[in-house]
């Protein structure tokens, strides 16, 4: 039996590992092996500037947080050498970098699994999520299609203002003075 010290310690690492993963919107479970120190750190950097958490973990600890996290399907894949890459901002982010680095490292960086929102994903749903952008960017198309009825609405009532005689200039003292009545 390990001395009372180290079980402390493992507890707490998986006590932080299960407030990791509560936390997360989604996360990717990677086989790390093979890939150079140079890959490595450009991997990190890339995710610490898109605010996606990356660590190594010890397989047997991760097992024990997912079956706390309602998560054990994944327990399967927890053999080798094993990475978590979690997001509590945006789920896309890290489905979407961890793929593109799979995809450009080949064999030597390959996904075990993923999670999103708390359901675990099929590999064909990984490649899914990781062809979309990333969440401000599904926003700015959203707020862009919700502005243009709008936007072509202005236009079509300036080109009628023109066509009439008028312009855009002498039609806003016009509204001014109207909404000061």
């Amino acid at each position: 039996m390990p001395n009372a010290k180290v079980l402390s310690e493992k507890q707490a690492i998986v006590a932080e590992l299960v407030e990791r993963l509560k936390g997360a919107s989604a996360g990717v479970f990677v086989d790390y092996k093979g890939i150079t120190v140079s890959e490595d750190t450009a991997l990190r950097s890339e995710l610490r500037q898109n605010d996606v958490l990356y660590t190594v973990v010890k397989n047997t600890l991760v097992r024990r947080a997912l079956d706390d996290c309602g998560l054990s399907e994944l327990d399967g894949i927890l053999n080798g050498t094993t990475s978590l890459a979690t997001s509590a901002e945006d789920p896309i982010v890290p489905i979407r970098l961890i793929h593109d680095a799979a995809e450009k490292m080949k064999d030597k960086f390959t996904i075990k699994g993923a999670f999103l929102e708390g359901k675990v994903l099929s590999d064909a749903e990984i490649a899914e999520i990781s062809a979309l952008q990333n969440k401000d960017a599904l926003y700015s198309k959203v707020l862009g299609t919700m502005l243009a009825p709008i936007t072509g609405l202005a236009v079509v009532l300036g080109q009628i203002v023109e066509q009439k005689g008028g312009s855009l200039e002498s039609a806003e003292p016009a509204a001014e003075e109207a909404a000061a009545e």
